[in-house]
């Protein structure tokens, strides 16, 4: 069978909701663009935007400590820079996160949303050119849906693949092979990619995408089933260009 995307995300900021693409423009040593631009920060991260520079999740609001963020449905819009928190399909707040009243809105959201598991008044940190993802080189991640269908057999249910905040999801018929195209390249769509490293998981991945609930435990899964914690590549972008759903995922 060959392989194809099936689906694209984004996630414009770190641990809250996927953006699904239909297509995506990618530069050479970058992420998606708006992929974890931005991050609600604990009071003490350490942080200048003038000079900014990557901080490990820890100084981050996150799903592995932090499982409520995904009873929140929020969406950036490009055009405005505005970004719109949704709770049980209400508005809770918006703002132009690009401005500081518009981050003074979502921080007092926040404030008050995380009450018990923030330190001090969150900020809202904007890394411009710099992704705030789990690992500071700017890489993107691509997961099998064949891998994930082995996982659900040695899970004995279902798993969203959106647990795993993947950016590319392709279909193909062998589970795991994206693990053998460590050091090699790939191409989707116009776009080459050199595989770099296998995605340790973490407890992040434990809780519902939608109910903000920990009800799996697929870490203790993967080691148990297979002897390895990991799901997905990371790979680094070589090439400019465009990916779409549907392009052909080749390796080469």
């Amino acid at each position: 069978m060959a392989l194809s995307i099936s689906q694209i995300y984004r996630y414009p900021v770190k641990s809250l909701t996927a953006e699904a693409l239909e297509s995506v423009r990618l530069t050479r040593d970058q992420v998606l663009p708006n992929d974890r631009r931005f991050g609600i920060a604990h009071a003490s991260a350490q942080f200048d935007s003038l000079a900014p520079e990557h901080l490990p999740k820890s100084n981050f609001l996150n799903l592995m400590r932090n499982e409520r963020l995904a009873l929140l449905s929020t969406s950036f819009d490009d055009s405005t820079d505005s970004l719109t928190i949704m709770r049980d399909g209400k508005q809770v707040a918006r703002g132009q996160i690009t401005t500081p009243v518009g981050r003074s809105i979502i921080e007092q959201f926040f404030a008050s949303f995380a009450t018990g598991d923030v330190r001090g008044t969150p900020k809202l940190l904007d890394g411009h050119e710099i992704a705030f993802t789990d690992q500071g080189t700017p890489l993107v991640s691509l997961i099998g849906h064949a891998s994930i269908r082995d996982l659900e057999r040695v899970a004995g249910e279902p798993v969203d693949h959106r647990r795993f905040r993947a950016n590319f999801y392709f279909e193909g018929d062998k589970p795991w092979e994206e693990f053998s195209w460590i050091g090699q390249e790939i191409s989707i769509g116009d776009v080459r990619l050199q595989v770099e490293k296998r995605i340790e998981r973490c407890a992040a991945t434990n809780v519902h995408p939608d109910q903000g609930t920990r009800d799996m435990n697929l870490p203790l899964t993967l080691k148990k089933g297979f002897s390895h914690i990991d799901m997905g590549v990371y790979a680094r972008v070589i090439s400019d260009g465009a990916a779409r759903i549907g392009d052909p995922l080749i390796p080469r």
